[in-house]
This record gives structure tokens, C-alpha cells and sequence, in this order.
């Protein structure tokens, strides 16, 4: 079938897409991605065989916004650990001081100003939540204004006032561990971290050492690495984490749309049409 094969849909960063696989289809012209991260693929590697690759940001923008958003509710009001006192075989009664974090009024500053991290401003901004945001490039006026939200052109600003602070960027080479040591001290001591990005976007030793010492108040992670962590991981016994398994884009309605926007792609590299969502390599 080799010479046979075309397109290639990449499901769940499967098949892996090596030399190897790369040398033994000469007739491939296009690689669709199911998500928006292409952190997976060699993206220099595939364009030298001439192969030409998208990924699929429209479907997934709404749906890994709102894992963002749940994951900021569910720390501030620890729900996790709620469920877990309501389902207790001794409860009585809750305690009168288990207390959350007020979201309204709070400062969130997001870090990545794409668009998912545009849909998280305006489901931030119905919370009646201050915004700051940083990013490489400054989104325009009106944008701002519809959410209300600051630019912060150095992150250390946005570290050091922000309540929540929500990363939404890509993983690349300038993003590994763009969250470390140094940032987090930076942060306020009652700062929840939520990273809906990559794993290896947060330098995940720094966390646990920052949760551990009340450098920073909380954390709620779609994202760790590896992923799944092992089972004796540290983070994994911390009460003030909450880790998820990669949710970001599992709803019927986006992987529907990813699908959707996966063939969109395809068939559009394979008609020799201008691809909706091509990823060229940097």
C-alpha cells in the first residue's frame, strides 16, 4: 500500500512519523494534525521530503477554553477535595474554615494571547475577572477592549499581579520550562498556576518545590510530562494540585470538528489547493 498512501490523518500524535515512515511513501503529500501542537513532528524533517503539514486550530480553541476555564473554577473552589469530604463514609459536616479562592474580582493573567487564549479572556471576562496577557505579539486595540483586557510586555508583570495565571502557548524550543524557578517566585504566594499548553512548558521539578514551600499557592494541570506521570510522581500526592489526562479537546462536538477540519486540510494539499491550516516549519 505504500505507494498507494497520500495523506496521513495523526490521531493522538499516532502513526509516528519518522524517516523511516517518510522514506517508505513517496507518494506522501500532506500530514494532517488532530489538535493544534505539532510539538510531536519533526517539522523540518517532513517538509525536506517535500511533504506539506496543518494542523487543526479551529476546532479545538472553544472546547480546550473551557477545560481552562473548569480547571481555574475547580481550584479556586476545591472541588476535588470537596468531592471527596461529601463522599466520605464519616461525613458530618464540612468545616466552617475550608475555604476557596473568590474568582470574581480576581486578577487572571493568561500567557499566550492565540486563540484559545482570546476565548479564555472573554469566558474570563463574564467572571468579572481583571485580564492581563502576554505574548509575542500585541493583540489590537478593539480586541483588547472587548475584553477588557492589559498587555503586559514582560511576563515578570503579569507574574507578579495576576491571581491565576493560565498558560496557553505552543511548545517550542523558546517555550520549554518557560516557567521555572525564576517565575514562580515571582508569582504571589496565594497564585494558582493552570497550564493547558504542554507539560514541558512548566519545569515541573520548580512546581513541585514552589507548591511544597508555599511559593506558590495552587496548581491545575491538563498537561504533565510524561504524560500519564508515574504513579509515585510527587504531584500526584499533593493536595493542592489538580491533575487532569489531557483533556483539553475531548468533547463529542470537537472531535466531530477536528475530523472535520482534518480532511478540510487533506483534501484540500491533495486537490493542489492553498491548505485552510498549514504549519510551516520555523
Amino acid at each position: 500500500m505504500s505507494k498507494k498512501v497520500q495523506a496521513i490523518y495523526l490521531w493522538w500524535h499516532k502513526p509516528v512519523i519518522d524517516q523511516e515512515l517518510l522514506q517508505s511513501l513517496p507518494n506522501l503529500k500532506v500530514i494532517a494534525n488532530s489538535g493544534v501542537g505539532m510539538d510531536h513532528l519533526d517539522l523540518k524533517l517532513v517538509a525536506s521530503f517535500g511533504v506539506k503539514m496543518a494542523n487543526a486550530p479551529r476546532a479545538v480553541s472553544s472546547s480546550t477554553a473551557d477545560t481552562g476555564m473548569a480547571l481555574l473554577l475547580a481550584s479556586a473552589r476545591r472541588l476535588v477535595e470537596g468531592y471527596h469530604i461529601a463522599m466520605s463514609s464519616g461525613m458530618e459536616y464540612c468545616e466552617a474554615d475550608f475555604l476557596g479562592v473568590e474568582v470574581t474580582g480576581a486578577t487572571l493573567g493568561i500567557i499566550g494571547m492565540g486563540s484559545i487564549g482570546y476565548k479564555i479572556a472573554l469566558r474570563a471576562k463574564a467572571f468579572e475577572m481583571n485580564i492581563l496577557y502576554h505574548n509575542r505579539t500585541r493583540r489590537k486595540e478593539q480586541e483588547e477592549q472587548a475584553v477588557g483586557a492589559t498587555y503586559c510586555e514582560k511576563i515578570d508583570g503579569l507574574l507578579r499581579r495576576a491571581d491565576f495565571v493560565m498558560v496557553v502557548v505552543s511548545l517550542t524550543p523558546q517555550t520549554h520550562k518557560l516557567i521555572g524557578k525564576r517565575e514562580m517566585e515571582l508569582t504571589k504566594p496565594t497564585a494558582t498556576l493552570i497550564n493547558i499548553s504542554r507539560g514541558a512548558v512548566v519545569d515541573q521539578e520548580a512546581l513541585v518545590t514552589a507548591l511544597q514551600t508555599g511559593v506558590i499557592g495552587a496548581a491545575a494541570l491538563d498537561v504533565t510530562h510524561p504524560e500519564p506521570l508515574p504513579r509515585d510522581h510527587t504531584l500526584l500526592k499533593l493536595k493542592n494540585v489538580i491533575i487532569t489526562p489531557h483533556l483539553g479537546i475531548k468533547t463529542d462536538k470537537a472531535t466531530y470538528m477536528i475530523t472535520e477540519e482534518a480532511v478540510e486540510n487533506m483534501l484540500a494539499a491533495l486537490n493542489g489547493l492553498p491548505i485552510p491550516s498549514e504549519v510551516l516549519p520555523s
